[in-house]
């Protein structure tokens, strides 16, 4: 059996047109699909949520749907008048009664009843069919209303400073045969996995509807040097044994400038900084941090008179690094 349509929005049958409006919204905004791209359970509930507010919300639909149930279509889509024909005679009402499939068309031993849908209509005293088209069996047809077309997904690989940054970006996309070059502003903060939808861009409708949507899926590129991790970014930077031991400022880059870091004296390899607000930037104005990392770099080859003036300097400071390193 069909759902009821009044469950499906959760409202009772005495409901307003309000109370109709509102549970549709809240259901619309939770089942989405622009939030659950992947799920097809929450695509067919959406269609449904649609479809249970396309009758409700409209008085005519919800008058046919309270009297016939899930078959209103059917009745509505006949031509004819079942609680009582013109003239307030009133024919029989035919509720839940198929006459195309009775009447209309070629049946299974091949007969077609032409004009016999007339002659049904005089007798019951049915209307003209309200607009809807005429079978072939004489029976009335609703057209098949336009179908957006397919939606195309399309995997954009994005650099990391566009992704932190945003910005616009261009790539093509094969259609047609041909290769449509097409531009795209990224948000800023987007990350791999991040989805982009663009309206009607999509694969055209096989009957006049609109045309579907190119939804993209972001991947994130790798960077030689800045890592993000989460709403934070990491990068290792490099200081001599000098700079480590004596103390130094050096330049570090930012997604926004480049910002003048202290080193403080006798700092040890992998030694970590924080900058506050200069990492991944978000729509409500925050933004994360940047981790600095300071990597000293020791060089590969030195004189004999460095190796002297080193072996003077760890003799005059000599310090017990691995006492405590056990197993």
């Amino acid at each position: 059996m069909a759902e009821d349509l009044y469950q499906t929005l959760g409202v009772p049958r005495t409901a307003t047109k309000d109370e109709i409006k509102k549970a549709y919204r809240k259901l619309a905004i939770k089942f989405h699909p622009d939030k659950n791209l992947d799920d097809k359970k929450y695509q067919d509930r959406f269609k449904r949520i649609q479809e249970a507010n396309d009758v409700l919300s409209d008085d005519e639909k919800r008058a046919a749907y309270d009297r016939y149930g899930a078959d209103f279509e059917k009745i509505r889509g006949s031509g004819f008048n079942p609680g009582g024909g013109a003239g307030g005679g009133g024919a029989a009402g035919f509720e839940g009664l198929d006459l195309e499939q009775i009447f209309g068309g070629r049946g299974r031993g091949g007969a077609q009843f032409e004009g016999f849908g007339d002659f049904f209509e005089q007798m019951v005293g049915g209307g003209g069919g309200r607009g809807a088209g005429r079978g072939p069996g004489g029976g009335a047809r609703r057209p098949a209303p336009p179908q957006p077309g397919a939606n195309v997904r399309h995997e954009l690989d994005i650099p990391l400073e566009v992704a932190v940054r945003g910005g616009k970006t261009e790539f093509y996309l094969a259609s047609g045969g041909d290769n449509e070059k097409i531009a795209v502003t990224i948000p800023p903060g987007v990350e791999t996995g991040s989805k982009i939808r663009l309206r009607e861009r999509g694969q055209p409708s096989p009957n006049g509807g609109p045309q579907g949507d190119l939804i993209l899926l972001i991947k994130v590129s790798d960077h030689p040097h800045f890592k993000r991790i989460g709403r934070n970014l990491e990068v290792n930077v490099p200081i001599s044994v000098g700079e480590a031991i004596l103390g130094a400022k050096v330049d570090v880059p930012t997604p926004d400038k480049v910002v003048a870091v202290t080193v403080p004296a006798g700092t040890s390899g992998g030694t970590r900084l924080r900058l506050k607000g200069q990492g991944v930037k978000h729509r409500d104005g925050t933004a994360g941090d940047l981790l600095v990392v300071l990597q000293i770099q020791v060089p590969k080859t030195i004189d004999d008179e460095s190796k002297k003036l080193i072996e003077q300097f760890e003799e005059r400071n000599s310090v017990s690094l691995r006492d405590d390193l056990a197993f």
